[in-house]
């Protein structure tokens, strides 16, 4: 009878044990990555670092997007063995992927330009849905304010656009009239347009801004547009640091690590158990700013020396 009772008492403890453990399975994050650069690796850090100050036991399954259908078959079934609490992204690739395969999963996406635009999310303040996460933008007031910083008389500012980005265009004239600034932006059609549009904009304008728009920014057509604003002596603000490399007067940029210290605190909302449909999506809050020396020179314009004792980069 002793041993009975023994019997019963022991699986009875399994059973406890078994249903406690059950009951406080691990938290699992699977990160979703385009490439190993170092940009996507500081992203993760700065998105890990923060999520493990809540959740230091937290898991972590990190896999590269591949374009591959039968990897990406594979990868899929792969995730939902995982049976990740939620999915972090890093990139509109691997963003795009989690979406179109994962609709029942929160998705946490970071490093995204114009996720609006891109059909991540509904609007920035509303995302809806499963998936919401850390923008790379750059508050558009934030880059009429630092235009107006170099060039103090700054009345009319120009922008090229095209379908792609023609949106954006609305919010940001209203931003402009805010600021006591008229936007003046122009819409290319066709590539052959380009000219006549950049000498009506010269003709018009004290200084040019800029969206990243992979329509208009090709290769050939950035070289023109450089060349030309130089050229004009019209001050070009490019939409990255690499265009100021390559010629445009400044730019602002993000510091990726920030933008994955933004996701990771996102990632904890949510497995705090907020609904990622109702938390706004961010936009980069610590931004640097880049210029380049030599066409400062070459347009006769002077960086105001509080900017230039901070920039993060000069290019000579």
């Amino acid at each position: 009878m002793y041993k009975i009772l023994r019997f019963i008492t022991l699986a009875l403890l399994i059973v406890i044990c078994a249903s406690h453990s059950f009951g406080n399975k691990p938290t699992k994050i699977v990160i979703l990555v385009g490439d190993d650069l170092t940009s996507t690796k500081r992203t993760v850090r700065g998105a890990k670092k923060v999520i493990q100050i809540e959740h230091p036991n937290a898991e972590f399954a990190t896999h590269i997007i591949n374009i591959s259908e039968t990897n990406k078959s594979a990868l899929i079934d792969t995730i939902n063995i995982e049976a990740p609490s939620l999915i972090l992204t890093i990139g509109s690739s691997p963003t795009q992927f989690a979406k179109d395969n994962f609709k029942n999963t929160p998705i946490i996406f970071s490093s995204v330009k114009y996720p609006v635009l891109s059909g991540f999310v509904n609007s920035i303040k509303y995302p809806g849905k499963n998936i919401t996460g850390a923008s790379i933008n750059i508050p558009t007031d934030v880059q009429f304010e630092k235009f107006k910083e170099i060039i103090p008389n700054l009345k009319k500012i120009g922008v090229l656009y095209t379908e792609n980005t023609e949106p954006l265009i609305p919010q940001a004239k209203i931003i402009a009239e805010e600021l006591g600034l008229e936007l003046v932006a122009l819409k290319v059609t066709n590539e052959r347009d380009l000219p006549k549009m950049l000498d009506s904009l010269a003709s018009n304008v004290q200084g040019i801004w800029s969206v990243a728009d992979h329509n208009l920014f090709k290769p050939k057509s950035t070289r023109y547009i450089l060349i030309n604003t130089l050229r004009k002596r019209i001050p070009f603000m490019g939409f990255s640091k690499y265009v100021v490399e390559s010629g445009a007067l400044f730019a602002l940029d993000f510091d990726y690590k920030a933008v994955g210290l933004q996701a990771g605190s996102i990632v904890n909302k949510v497995l705090s158990g907020e609904n990622p449909a109702n938390i706004s999506v961010t936009t980069a809050d610590v931004i640097w700013f880049h210029y380049n020396e030599k066409t400062a020179e070459r347009i006769k314009i002077t960086i105001p020396p509080e900017l230039a004792a901070v920039a993060k980069e000069v290019y000579r």
